[in-house]
């Protein structure tokens, strides 16, 4: 899959798209008629739709991480991150509408595929049911984002003209769950496959697309559909790896039994990704030693509140929070690091590389062990306490930490599984989105500047004024 990047020059041109609103360019008759005849055609296409997702992922972890409290900007404060980390971001921060042009360019081209693949016939197009579903799965997964994010947002369908796009109202969140992304996760279940082979190693399965609708689920606590929808992929084969140091180990494949949905780059191709170099200090000798090439750029460390959460024992310590103020060079000499650099960093990205800014780590969307949890929390948000506990407690044993007997309280258990998540899923884009979920953002980050109002973000201000029209499309409440 990471290699079905490398777009065809024809599927560029098909799916090239201005700048305007929401990247909703008209289609050419001419070209669409004539790019999508065959089987190929549309796994070109989809693969187009795939880069805008990985220019949106790119950033995930301003918006997952830096934005809630187990990370933070610790050095540079005149940048997106740092605007971000102090709740001081506006709408016109060019990393907003950066965000918001990916995901609908996506929509776009996505919404093209589903509207030129219905009327063809599978003998023409032997994979249509396989294309309608990925195409689905990963609309749905778009407007998850975006109403994450962004709150209610516009509901495009069709692949609709620049100015008809002028009209289109912003949707309330409720109404983009029930009739886009729900329908579209049921969908791609239907139609995605249990496991791809060769070059389609990375597309989504049906496990993603169930382990996602149970986080949908979660996400508007419906906890019953939530329990059952996760507890499905329990059956699928998936399994936590025996080290946790191995999710991180870029020398091993890293489509494992624990893999359920990444965003897939590649090194030596231009589908490489900077994390390993931006998560670094801005020191020779810790770059070097790791083979990581240029100069380290960092941001996203870990604060001093996360580092102090893992017990010594935690072998998830080391690769998720480093050791604080230094590293550990040749021969195991630990060696400090300069005192106007980044005294904080996370290992999960670190590998080395040919070029720098071209690594080849992935991001985790969602891995087995994020099921595991929500279904700890699913159970006991249903009553089911005790019989929680045991989807915990492998994760917990596996870090080398003691798991949890029976009969803990519902409250106990509950700020228990929201620990295990922070210490599992750490600088892998989940903490501000489990904080908004569970109601805990504003009583947790008021303190380092958040208001009410914050739990979502402002709509960048060049769509705002470009459709100027407060009626269908106003700024979000405290960002004007």
């Amino acid at each position: 899959m990471k290699r079905l990047f490398i777009i065809a020059f024809a599927s560029l041109i098909m799916m090239s798209c201005s700048k305007d609103f929401i990247e909703l360019t008209p289609i050419s008759a001419v070209t669409a008629d004539v790019v999508y005849k065959t089987d190929k055609d549309f796994s070109d296409a989809l693969t187009a739709a795939y880069n805008s997702f990985q220019a949106v992922y790119i950033n995930r972890w301003i918006i997952g991480d830096v934005r809630a409290d187990d990370s933070w900007q610790e050095i540079s404060k005149n940048n997106s991150e740092s605007y971000a980390d102090a709740f001081t971001i506006t709408s016109t921060d060019a990393f907003l509408n950066s965000q918001w042009q990916n995901f609908y360019r996506g929509i776009f081209r996505l919404n093209t595929i589903l509207l030129k693949i219905e009327p063809l016939s599978e003998k023409d197009i032997p994979k249509k049911a396989r294309y309608i579903a990925e195409a689905k799965f990963l609309r749905a997964l778009a407007y998850f984002d975006l109403v994450r994010i962004f709150g209610d947002v516009p509901m495009i369908t069709l692949p609709i003209s620049i100015l008809e796009s002028y009209k289109v109202p912003r949707e309330p969140v409720a109404n983009i769950y029930s009739k886009i992304i729900v329908p579209d996760f049921l969908a791609a279940e239907t139609g995605l496959l249990a496991k791809y082979t060769g070059t389609d190693v990375g597309r989504p399965t049906i496990g993603a697309a169930k382990a996602l609708l149970g986080k949908v689920y979660l996400t508007i606590k419906d906890f019953p559909k939530a329990e059952a929808k996760l507890l499905e992929v329990t059956t699928m084969g998936y399994s936590l790896l025996p080290k946790y140091t191995d999710l991180y180990d870029y020398t091993k494949n890293e489509h494992h039994s624990e893999y359920i949905f990444d965003m897939e780059y590649e090194e030596g191709m231009g589908e490489g990704e900077p994390w390993t170099r931006l998560f670094a200090p801005n020191y020779v000798g810790f770059t070097t030693f790791y083979g990581i090439g240029g100069n380290g750029d960092e941001k996203n460390g870990p604060t001093q509140t996360l580092i102090d959460l893992f017990a010594a024992n935690d072998l998830r310590k080391d690769v998720s929070v480093g050791v604080k103020g230094g590293y550990y060079g040749a021969n195991g000499v630990f060696i400090k690091l300069p005192a106007n650099t980044m005294q904080t960093y996370t290992k999960k990205f670190i590998v080395a590389v040919a070029a720098v800014d071209d690594s080849r780590a992935n991001w985790k969307v969602i891995r087995y062990a994020d099921v595991l949890l929500m279904i700890a929390e699913a159970m006991n948000e249903n009553g089911k306490t005790d019989l929680a506990i045991p989807y915990i407690n492998p994760i917990r044993i596996r870090a080398g930490l003691t798991g949890y007997s029976t009969g803990m309280t519902q409250t106990a258990l509950r700020d228990a599984i929201a620990l295990e998540r922070r210490l599992e899923l750490s600088s892998e884009g989940h903490r501000w989105f489990d904080l908004v979920r569970t109601g805990q953002a504003f009583n947790v980050m008021q303190s380092k500047g958040m208001k009410d109002y914050m739990t979502i973000w402002p709509l960048p201000l060049s769509q705002v004024k470009l459709i100027n029209d407060p009626s269908i499309f106003p700024q979000n409440p405290g960002y004007n």
